[in-house]
């Protein structure tokens, strides 16, 4: 039951990186101590207990070469939460001159708001069921993705497949290389007893328990999504989908752009701090964390 509950834990916490109160910013918080930021966190109250789990708007600006004074919001997104996160996102994409955002799909099409999503997809599925079972909102029916200042920035469904196909990256050899990963860190006393919450919480049914025990677990998302990698260091889930991401906003960029966010699942954006970094020039500047669930005891009862 424990490794059902870790592998459940690890997959799940992928999908949610793949597409709470008042939701205002918590924190604006200047880094620029050369380390690698976090861009999820749990954060608790002054007692500390879990108050909210929170995603990352990093604020970076490019110093050098053809590209130098433009800004860059790398946007952490988990897919499902808070109706009132989604509104504050909303309210924010307004202030860009594009907002790149994921979807594996046609570069013309974009999810209507609120609309009804046919069709048998997985992903999709899983997410839906956790929006349920969580009792929080799905991202693809909050986003307005209809305003025109919005970019698709992902792979289409043929270029996805196709590197599916050329790594080898089928959804059950992704599964195994995560449980593969959680098989190899399950005997330290944190993991075990993370795992062991999240069995009690998924057997008590309570929305708050299951949301304070999988929160918990996508704290440690940069550490599980690494299982995701081939031997080459890269995935069709992540890093390639992050190289189609940076084509755009390099394309953005050349076409005069100069305030753009990148509206990615919070697990991609190490690996694209890392590129921002390394490839365009750029220094971190600020970090503001938004409540994306609310972890309290009372939070249904508001």
């Amino acid at each position: 039951m424990r490794r059902w509950v870790a592998g459940f834990a690890f997959f799940a916490a992928a999908f949610f990186a793949t597409a709470s109160g008042a939701l205002l910013p918590i924190s604006a918080v200047g880094q620029d101590d050369g380390k690698r930021p976090l861009f999820i966190r749990v954060d608790t109250d002054s007692e500390g207990k879990p108050r909210a789990l929170q995603t990352a708007v990093a604020t970076y600006e490019i110093e050098s070469g053809a590209f130098k004074g433009a800004k860059v919001d790398l946007v952490g997104a988990v897919h499902v939460g808070e109706r009132a996160y989604y509104q504050e996102l909303n309210r924010r994409f307004k202030d860009y001159d594009a907002v790149l955002y994921e979807l594996v799909a046609e570069a013309d099409e974009r999810p209507g708001l609120r609309e009804e999503r046919g069709g048998v997809n997985p992903i999709g599925s899983l997410q839906t069921g956790m929006k349920d079972v969580l009792k929080l909102s799905f991202q693809l029916e909050e986003v307005d993705y209809t305003v025109k200042n919005f970019v698709h920035a992902d792979m289409s469904p043929e270029e996805f497949g196709k590197d599916m196909v050329k790594r080898k990256d089928g959804f059950v050899s992704m599964f195994a290389r995560l449980m593969g990963a959680g098989f190899a860190t399950q005997s330290s006393k944190k993991n075990t007893d993370l795992q062991a919450e999240l069995m009690a919480a998924m057997l008590s049914r309570d929305p708050i328990k299951m949301r304070r025990a999988m929160a918990k677990q996508m704290e440690t998302l940069d550490n599980q999504l690494v299982g995701l990698a081939d031997k080459e260091g890269k995935s069709t889930l992540l890093t390639e989908r992050n190289v189609k991401a940076f084509e755009v906003l390099e394309r953005e960029l050349k076409g005069g752009q100069r305030k753009v966010s990148i509206f990615y699942g919070a697990g991609h954006l190490l690996d694209m701090h890392d590129r921002m970094t390394r490839d365009f020039g750029a220094r971190l500047t600020k970090i503001e964390w938004l409540d994306a669930w609310d972890l309290r005891t009372d939070a249904l009862k508001k």
